[in-house]
C-alpha cells in the first residue's frame, strides 16, 4: 500500500491499493490503514459516500484490486485516538495464546469479549492483540466466534496465510468441533441437523438467524458425550459455517444451548441463571488445519466446562 499524498489524518488522504493487499474488503483495508480509528466512524463515512474507490462510490464488502484509488475523508484528532486495553484484558490475551509462529497466532478466547470493536466497544480481540504487539497492524482474523461463544480463533500475521486459510475453511480442510451444554436430553439418534439458515432483523433491529425453506443449505453434526440432570454434553461439527448455526440448529433439534441470549425461551435463561449459569455454554473445543504440502496441525484447548455445568457457572 502506498500513500499518494503524504498529509496528516486532518487532511483527505489518498491510499493506493499494493498487490498484496489484492481481494481485500475496503471496510478491513480502511480498518488496518486507520490506525485506531473506530469501526463507526469507517462504516458511517462509507455510507455517506465519503470513501470513493476510483472515483465511485462504495460498499464496505466491495473487494479491492491493485492499483485502486481510495479517497479517505478528513479524521478529526478525537476519532483516531487509540483504544487503550485495560490492564485485566492485557493479562487475558497474553495467557490466552495457544500457538504462534512467524504468520499465525491461535487464541483461546474467553467468553464475553467480540472479536472486533464496535456497537459502542472501543475495542475486541483483534484490536487488543494488535495494541500489544507493536507492528502488528495487518494481523487478520482468519474466522469469527460469536462475543458469548469461547474457545480458539485463529488471526493471520501475514496476508498469504489469511487467504491460504480462508481456501482452507472453503474447501472444508480446516475442521472445527464445538462443545456445548444443551437444554434436555439429547437422544442419541439425533446425529445430524440440515435446516437451511436465513438471516433476519427483528423489528426492535435485533439480529437473528431462523431455518427457511429458502434459507442456505446447513449441516451440523452432533454426537451426545455426557449427560447431567435434564442437560446434555454434545459435540457439534458443523460442516457449512453459516451464522449461528450450531446455535439454530441446536433450538431447532429442540435442544437449545444453555444459556443463549437469542435461541433459548427467557424461561428456561432464567432457570439455569437461577442455578448459576449466566454465560452461552458453547466453546470451540478444537481446531485441525490441513495445510496443502505440510503436516496437519491440530490445536486443541481444554473445554470451558471441565467441571460439568457446576464449572460453566464460573466459565
Amino acid at each position: 500500500m502506498e500513500k499518494k499524498n503524504q498529509t496528516d489524518q486532518t487532511a483527505v488522504q489518498w491510499l493506493t491499493v499494493g498487490d498484496d493487499l489484492a481481494g481485500q474488503r475496503l471496510d478491513n483495508f480502511l480498518l488496518r490503514e486507520l490506525k485506531g480509528v473506530p469501526k463507526s466512524w469507517v462504516y458511517r463515512v462509507i455510507r455517506k459516500g465519503e470513501v470513493r474507490v476510483n472515483k465511485k462510490r462504495c460498499k464496505p464488502e466491495s473487494r479491492l484490486e491493485p492499483g485502486d484509488l481510495i479517497r479517505v475523508p478528513p479524521v478529526r484528532q478525537s476519532d483516531s485516538r487509540e483504544p487503550v486495553v485495560p490492564e485485566g484484558l492485557r493479562k487475558v490475551l497474553e495467557a490466552a495464546v495457544v500457538f504462534e509462529d512467524e504468520s499465525l497466532l491461535v487464541v483461546n478466547k474467553p467468553h464475553g469479549l467480540a472479536v472486533h470493536g464496535g456497537s459502542g466497544l472501543n475495542y475486541g480481540l483483534i484490536e487488543g492483540l494488535r495494541a500489544l504487539n507493536s507492528g502488528s497492524q495487518r494481523w487478520e482474523l482468519v474466522h469469527r466466534l460469536d462475543r458469548e461463544t469461547s474457545g480458539l480463533i485463529m488471526v493471520a500475521k501475514q496476508r498469504k496465510t489469511l487467504l491460504t486459510l480462508q481456501k482452507l475453511l472453503q474447501t472444508g480442510r480446516v475442521e472445527k468441533v464445538y462443545q456445548a451444554w444443551v437444554d434436555g436430553r439429547w437422544p442419541p439418534s439425533v446425529s445430524e441437523i440440515t435446516a437451511p439458515l436465513a438471516k433476519n432483523v427483528l423489528k426492535s433491529g435485533e439480529r437473528i438467524v431462523v431455518v427457511h425453506q429458502d434459507g442456505k443449505q446447513s449441516l451440523t453434526r452432533f454426537s451426545v458425550l455426557s449427560r447431567e440432570g435434564d442437560a446434555t454434553l454434545v459435540e457439534a461439527r458443523p460442516v457449512t459455517g453459516r451464522t449461528h448455526q450450531i446455535r439454530v440448529h441446536a433450538q431447532f433439534a429442540g435442544y437449545p444451548i444453555i444459556g443463549d441470549p437469542k435461541y433459548l425461551a427467557d424461561e428456561r435463561l432464567q432457570f439455569w441463571r437461577a442455578r448459576g449459569i449466566h454465560r452461552m455454554c458453547l466453546h470451540a473445543a478444537r481446531l485441525e488445519v490441513n495445510w496443502p504440502g505440510r503436516a496437519r496441525q491440530v490445536f486443541e484447548v481444554d473445554w470451558a466446562f471441565a467441571g460439568g455445568l457446576e464449572g460453566a457457572k464460573g466459565g
